[in-house]
């Protein structure tokens, strides 16, 4: 039997897992990077993976920077 707290741990990792899996495929499809979607959508590592590939390895969104009127 579960307690309570275990239970509540479990349902919020499986949901930081299912968000960062999302976000990181996500990434990954649009960056054309086949290897990371495949490992990332077959490994389940607690959000882990995923948290990597979006810190380090997916690329950085580009700004446009406004010019200052002198």
């Amino acid at each position: 039997m579960m307690t309570p707290l275990i239970t509540a741990l479990l349902v919020i990792l499986i949901i930081w897992e299912l968000i960062m899996k999302g976000i990181a495929l996500w990434k990954a499809s649009r960056n054309d990077h086949k290897t990371w979607f495949i490992v990332i959508l077959i490994l389940n590592t607690a959000g882990i993976l995923p948290l990597i590939y979006v810190l380090f390895f997916s690329e950085k969104k580009k700004t446009i920077g406004l010019k200052k009127k002198k």
